[in-house]
């Protein structure tokens, strides 16, 4: 069953019951005004560039209506259309499920890899491979239960039905540690047909440290070949003491990325910890400065490391968010439905329960508008549909997928 509502139905509803999340019941910023009103988690540290945070509230002014298309779902993490036009989910407690057109949810997909679904773990995100109509091969991340603990892994299988078959695991994030948290797990392919994994640093201390370290997957970005070996000119291939398949490296925990539909490059958005939600341009062998450098603090209230925000030879984030959105999930909007929304970068956010939707002037964000606060929702993915509707998975044990059409 299709519930269909929109916009502005939502907001006389949203009033009616007295507000919704905390972020909906604020009043609306002036235009021009910064989207954001709440005071900064770390008011000491200032931007290294103008316009590097709180952009202006920038309205499309889109009337558009939501319908759930699927419902059911428990955790959805991540979206992925098939050439015919099936929808495929990843279930965090380690489901794969096939959406058919009419919206009905396939019974679990077999043949997908045990996963460890403690905390953030479990199954992750998706790719579908570039060659599909000739292979058929589907790509899945997920946190991989190992001796002694566990660590992101990137398998593959071929769709058969509602079967993946032929499943190999092409990746192993190292070294392993026992941890719950930040496992990253977004995967993008680009235009060579290279894959990208994002990876987390596993959030506690042991973790954290090595993610500027060479020797490790912690707190990187991977570029691998389809068959999983590292992709022929990575960085650091042929360096003593660095892993071959490190890309860039200095992240925290990365939940959302996507190609630029116009330079090929990827785009990814990083968690902080309180403050620094990072919105960075990955490139080759470039060190993005976590633990060094943040927009935040530790979630005690202290500074993390010497507390600095810029430091020589470290990547600063083209944008950033203090208070933290908890970014989650993607897309560039390229398609025709939505005309005044061509060109814009949507970022699904958890604690934000909304998609912020930033107007870019090339490699600067100008304006930011929040969208969906009417929901009251987490959004884990955003994904753009081949009929050019926006489509949404909520974050909860009854999750949906929503999908977004011109009103």
């Amino acid at each position: 069953m299709r519930r269909l509502f929109t916009a502005a139905a939502s907001a006389v509803l949203l009033a009616a019951c007295g507000g919704g999340d905390g972020e909906a019941r604020q009043q609306a910023p002036a235009a021009g005004a910064p989207v954001e009103t709440r005071p900064p988690n770390a008011p000491d540290q200032k931007p290294a560039v103008e316009g590097q945070t709180r952009a202006p509230r920038m309205k499309a002014n889109v009337a558009y209506q939501v319908a759930t298309y699927a419902e059911g779902l428990d955790h959805p993490w991540g979206l992925a259309f098939l050439p015919d036009g099936r929808l495929l989910v990843t279930e965090r407690p380690g489901r794969l499920r096939i959406v058919g057109a009419d919206g009905k949810l396939s019974q679990p997909v077999s043949g997908v890899p045990a996963v460890d679904a403690r905390d953030q773990g479990g199954l992750l995100g998706i790719a579908i491979d570039p060659k599909f109509a000739e292979t058929g091969l589907v790509y899945l991340a997920y946190a991989e239960p190992r001796q002694g603990g566990n660590g992101t892994a990137v398998a593959r299988g071929r769709l058969a039905g509602n079967a993946l078959t032929e499943v190999k695991v092409i990746f192993r994030m190292q070294p392993t540690l026992d941890s719950t948290k930040h496992f990253g797990g977004r995967l993008v392919f680009d235009r060579q047909g290279r894959l990208y994994v994002t990876l987390g640093e596993r959030s506690i201390l042991e973790g954290r440290r090595q993610a500027q370290d060479l020797a490790s997957d912690f707190g990187k970005v991977v570029r691998i070949t389809p068959d999983g070996a590292p992709a022929q000119g990575n960085p650091f291939v042929g360096r003593q003491g660095a892993r071959p398949e490190i890309f860039s490296y200095g992240h925290r925990n990365i939940l959302s990325a996507a190609l630029h539909p116009e330079t090929g490059e990827l785009w990814e958005v990083e968690h902080g910890a309180r403050g620094g939600d990072e919105l960075n341009i990955v490139r080759a062998g470039k060190d993005y400065g976590w633990p060094t450098i943040t927009y935040g603090v530790e979630y005690s209230g202290k500074p993390i490391g010497e507390g600095i925000t810029r430091k020589d030879g470290m990547e600063q984030p083209i944008y950033y968010w203090d208070p933290v959105i908890a970014p989650a999930g993607m897309a560039f909007y390229t398609a025709d439905a939505f005309p005044a929304w061509k060109g814009s970068l949507f970022v699904g956010a958890l604690a934000g329960k909304h998609v912020a939707r930033l107007t870019l002037d090339g490699e600067k964000v100008v304006g930011e508008e929040r969208l969906f606060t009417e929901l009251g929702e987490r959004i884990r993915d955003v994904i753009v549909g081949p009929d050019g509707a926006l489509y949404l998975a909520t974050d909860n044990t009854q999750g949906r997928v929503l999908k977004v059409t011109p009103k």
